[in-house]
């Protein structure tokens, strides 16, 4: 089973981060995943000034430089938004530069900035992401690709550079939508799903629905990979981790945080879901241990992300999170699934 941590790089408009502050933690973060034996390190793609990253490639490429192994990912590329084109050439350049590690998860946006700022029809944004997903894959797995479709210029024999070294996964990013799931299984793509509320009950629908999808479409169980993120903090104790996280969680999901959007969360909610069985993956180590391998022997999946660094997380937190991630919860989950 891969483990992980993955920032959405938001700035908490009330605090001192900026932009650059952020961007010199979001480096250091991945470069501690590696140091503390994790597998994977993703970075999130937003285009507001509430967000510090909007080329995730970009930044993963300063980690690559800094580290030999974990696997560079992204959380989630807005493939609705963006030219596939240009997508697989950038993540072509990071997989050289990594040595095969480059990843996409390539989602649709749950924000309408994007769609604005691009000038792309949000109406539309289902039958987009369709078609440019498929012409993303189809650069990635044809030297030579000839293609059209409604949303795109076409292809004729184009032999699109750099290619890739690695195996350069794309996974589906999924949110919760049934026919998202659906069209991943049917591709035979890796799903990785955002678990942000409710219990691992949801999550077993989509991930039977996506797998049965894959099997009716022909595709080997060994395609057919899930992956969960979640929000995230480890402290020494369940008890703390509840308390020190709480402020934080509390403010990175209200409204005046974001905007008009989010909600308000109080203390009695946040603990139902941080509860053995509750999306929310806050408490001690042997909390978290218990809670990730309930995924892997519940839903059978293949990887874990945690958001490591939400609604302004004092850096010593966050550092230290990652530490007990590595060093205690990621050895004690290898052992029980070896």
């Amino acid at each position: 089973m891969e483990l992980g941590v993955f920032s959405l790089t938001d700035i908490y408009p009330g605090g001192a981060d900026t932009a650059a502050s952020r961007i010199d933690d979001i480096i250091d973060y991945g470069v501690l995943a590696e140091k503390h034996g994790l597998d994977v390190y993703g970075i999130g793609e937003h285009h507001t000034r509430s967000f510090a990253v909007s080329s995730p490639a970009v930044i993963q490429a300063a980690i690559a430089r800094a580290t030999s192994s974990i696997a560079l990912t992204t959380t989630t590329t807005i493939l609705t938004v963006l030219d596939p084109v240009r997508v697989y050439q950038d993540f072509a350049t990071l997989d050289l530069i990594s040595h095969g590690r480059a990843e996409i998860s390539a989602g649709r946006s749950a924000f309408a900035e994007p769609f604005e700022l691009f000038g792309q029809n949000m109406a539309e944004y289902d039958e987009v992401y369709a078609e440019k997903l498929d012409l993303l894959v189809r650069l990635r797995d044809e030297d030579v690709v000839t293609w059209s479709g409604a949303h795109r210029s076409p292809l004729r024999d184009a032999r699109v550079a750099p290619r890739h070294s690695g195996p350069l996964p794309i996974w589906v990013a999924v949110g919760g939508t049934p026919s998202s799931a659906l069209r991943a299984g049917r591709l035979g793509l890796p799903m990785v799903l955002g678990l942000i509320g409710g219990a691992i009950d949801h999550a077993k629908r989509l991930i039977d629905l996506y797998r049965a999808a894959g099997r009716d479409a022909g595709h080997p169980d060994e395609r057919l990979k899930v992956g969960i993120t979640s929000h995230f903090y480890i402290g020494e104790t369940e008890e703390q981790a509840l308390e020190e996280f709480y402020p934080y969680y509390r403010r990175y999901l209200s409204p005046e945080t974001n905007g008009g959007r989010g909600w308000h969360v109080d203390h009695a909610q946040m603990l139902q879901l941080a509860a053995r069985r509750g999306a929310l993956m806050v408490g001690g180590p042997a909390q978290i241990v218990e809670k990730i391998l309930d995924l892997r022997n519940e839903l059978g999946v293949d990887r874990f992300l945690g958001q490591v660094d939400l609604g302004g997380l004092p850096s010593h937190m966050v550092r230290d999170s990652i530490r007990r991630f590595g060093d205690v919860v990621a050895p004690a989950i290898r052992h029980v699934v070896a």
